[in-house]
């Protein structure tokens, strides 16, 4: 039985705990950390967890039983938990954005090499049966090379969102709708093409003056030296946008191949062309192909949160592999960081980013990061529950 520790108790610790919750066989919640009491005390009673309750991460650590530790905190607090829990012998799983920086997750990295221990940044959308099967389909190469994704990272946050306390500034927060919001769309790309050779992007604050950091971002990856030439056409480009100004939240990904389009939510094109190049009509064959394998993918037994933790279980429990470390949290804060060193510096950004480099530190992010607006008010709690964004199943929103 492995005895787990949620640390921090707020909105994002209940999909954790519904997770662990679903395999009551292999693992028990029996430690609940948070530095507000009352929040322990309501989570302990709803989920009817029985479990010791700890003001710091650190009282909790004292305890030898623990053996694995979910951290559900805010994202300045990810590295300092994250290393102090893998130094004390215990498994880790810690909540997106796996760090505000790159020095940060190298921090991190390191102390999981040397403990040993599974460490899991969470990527949760790579365990929803329409990614999965959309990088399955990239991968069989039935589509080609890729020659252009597009990433519609498209939230819709009101103007309250940011009033609460660790929200909206560089410091608690470390950045704003592209590290918090579109870390998930910036995974699933990192995950089906790997690194860019070249990043550009400008970000911006257009509607909320509560705030110091971008509500939206436009950022364009240029796919090169660095890339995977067996995925990536040489001179490809993703146009990542990150945004909480977008009502609909039409979240998208959209992989333009050589052959044919495919995207999730799920739609293929695929045309012929005429000697002169241009199109003479669809290519019905390959889209039914394409179709037929992308719906002959087994389906997952368990989903997004719920899918990881069962991962990471296994991993714990039979010493097998997993599909999320740390070096693909890694990835994911380089290509957001690119985007803000870009944004800042008014030009395109070579990757990879080295240890030198200003923007590798919290510091220098913090130095040279634009604050658009001052943090007007800060709450402490903000009630009502969270959403998660499109299931990537069918078109969201109305037409």
């Amino acid at each position: 039985m492995i005895k787990v520790a949620i640390v921090g108790a707020g909105n994002i610790a209940r999909l954790h705990i519904q997770g662990f919750l679903t395999f009551p066989k292999r693992c028990k919640i029996t430690h609940l950390v948070d530095i507000h009491p009352e929040k322990t005390e309501q989570t302990n009673t709803a989920h009817n967890l029985n479990a010791k309750m700890f003001g710091s991460h650190k009282d909790m650590l004292k305890d030898p039983s623990v053996d694995l530790v979910s951290i559900c905190t805010p994202p300045y607090t990810h590295a300092e938990i994250a290393i102090d829990c893998l130094k004390a012998g215990k498994h880790v799983i810690v909540e997106k954005p796996m760090a505000a920086s790159l020095e940060e997750c190298d921090a991190m990295i390191r102390a999981a090499k040397k403990s040993g221990r599974v460490f899991s940044p969470v990527a949760q959308n790579r365990f929803r049966d329409p990614i999965k099967n959309l990088k399955a389909v990239l991968d069989s190469g039935h589509i080609g090379k890729v020659t252009h994704a597009q990433i519609d990272s498209f939230w819709w946050r009101g103007h309250s969102y940011y009033d609460l306390w660790w929200r909206g500034t560089w410091e608690k927060e470390g950045g704003g709708c592209t590290l918090n919001h579109a870390v998930h769309h910036i995974d699933m790309l990192a995950w089906m093409l790997g690194r860019p050779s070249e990043v550009s992007a400008m970000i911006s604050n257009a509607a909320h003056d509560n705030a110091e950091v971008e509500d939206i971002a436009v950022a364009v990856m240029r796919y090169g030296k660095n890339s995977n030439a067996d995925l990536c056409a040489k001179g490809a480009l993703a146009q990542v946008t990150a945004s909480v100004i977008h009502h609909g939240e039409e979240q998208q990904l959209v992989l333009q191949g050589e052959k044919a389009r495919v995207s999730a939510p799920w739609k293929v094109a695929a045309y012929i062309a005429k000697p002169n190049g241009f199109p003479e009509g669809r290519d019905e064959a390959l889209e039914k192909k394409l179709t037929k394998f992308y719906e002959s993918q087994p389906a997952l037994k368990y989903t997004i949160h719920t899918g990881q933790i069962d991962n990471v279980l296994t991993a714990i429990e039979t010493g097998a592999d997993y599909l999320i470390k740390g070096g693909d949290g890694r990835l994911t804060i380089e290509l957001i960081t690119a985007i803000y060193k870009a944004a800042s510096g008014g030009r395109a950004v070579e990757l990879p980013i080295s240890k030198k480099d200003p923007f590798y530190t919290v510091e220098g992010i913090m130095k040279a990061a634009p604050r658009f607006y001052k943090k007007k008010t800060s709450v402490k709690e903000a009630p009502g529950d969270i959403t998660m964004g499109g299931d990537y199943g069918k078109r969201q929103g109305k037409s």
